[in-house]
């Protein structure tokens, strides 16, 4: 059951005042409404009415919002953005359904991207529509069916689908070695370290895999996603420890070289991950029964 009326204001009132919010001043806001200053002030008083607060300031001709208005807007925003998203999901989602997909920038592009078009080929009424997150988030508060994930599963209220466990390697600009590969993996640590932001341990990990005793914090510098990490090790700013998957063009043409030649498994993996209320919608059963297949390459995953 919805809340009482009183509680629903009109959505022209809500745009009304999210946009003096953002424009500052009631001629902005009428014209980006395509209203009158007037009409733009008849909504202002119409909510502040219905709410039973004051909502704005009125200093002569200039209007601003209450400090309870300041707070309200940030919610009501959001709630906009969203009825809009979904107002466009509606238009123009077609008859075979869509699926909200969130992935993880870098695997979404290199990994899911070139696979996407065997799905459309084999089921054209589906729309797949994909964001990019980068950490794990509530399905409760984001508009997403399912989401790529990495990491050791511990999402409640969710199942998921194993697509592929991964291995990394420490990776360097050829100029960074002057005189060859490293012949321990000790050395590394006299080397400048990059890191990345969504796994602050991944050295620390991976140091601790080859048995090399190192300080806890290591330094360097920090980095956001792979995209960036990436390019910083083309440029020959440190030592990255980056997935196979995203290096291996990178070393093939010889602008990135090993600074250690083994590879290790990390403890995560990538998972396709859905709320259970979402198990039976026929969009994303078909997605994931068709992704199941996707997860099986053509030689075996490493364990």
């Amino acid at each position: 059951m919805l809340a009482p009326r009183r509680f629903l204001p009109s959505i022209s009132s809500l745009r009304a005042l999210e946009a003096l919010d953002r424009l500052g001043s009631a001629s902005a806001v009428a014209e980006e409404l395509s209203l009158t200053q007037s009409a733009v002030s008849r909504q202002l008083q119409t909510l502040e009415t219905q709410m039973g607060v004051e909502l704005i300031q009125r200093d002569r001709k200039r209007l601003s919002l209450t400090p309870a208005a300041q707070e309200y807007v940030v919610e009501i925003r959001e709630a906009l953005n969203r009825i809009a998203q979904a107002s466009l999901r509606l238009q123009v989602t077609p008859a075979g359904g869509t699926v909200n997909l969130a992935i993880l920038p870098t695997f979404g592009m290199r990994w899911l991207m070139p696979r996407l078009p065997d799905f459309a080929r084999l089921h054209p009424d589906i729309t797949i529509n994909m964001s990019t997150r980068l950490r794990p988030f509530s399905f409760a508060s984001e508009p997403f069916d399912a989401a790529i994930h990495f990491g050791v599963p511990d999402w409640p209220g969710t199942d998921r689908l194993l697509l592929r466990a991964e291995r990394v390697l420490p990776v360097c600009a050829p100029g960074l070695l002057p005189h060859g590969t490293p012949k321990s993996p000790a050395d590394l640590l006299r080397l400048p370290l990059l890191h990345i932001q969504t796994r602050p341990r991944a050295w620390q990990d991976w140091f601790d895999q080859m048995g090399v005793a190192h300080p806890d914090p290591l330094p360097g510098t920090l980095h956001d996603q792979f995209a960036t990490i990436s390019q910083a090790a083309l440029h020959g700013l440190g030592v990255a420890l980056l997935p196979n998957y995203v290096v291996e063009q990178d070393l093939a043409t010889g602008r990135l070289v090993a600074a250690y030649p083994d590879a290790v498994e990390t403890v995560g993996a990538y998972y396709l991950v859905w709320p259970r209320a979402k198990t039976a919608d026929p969009s994303l059963r078909t997605f994931r029964h068709w992704l199941a297949a996707q997860a099986e390459p053509e030689e075996v995953l490493p364990r």
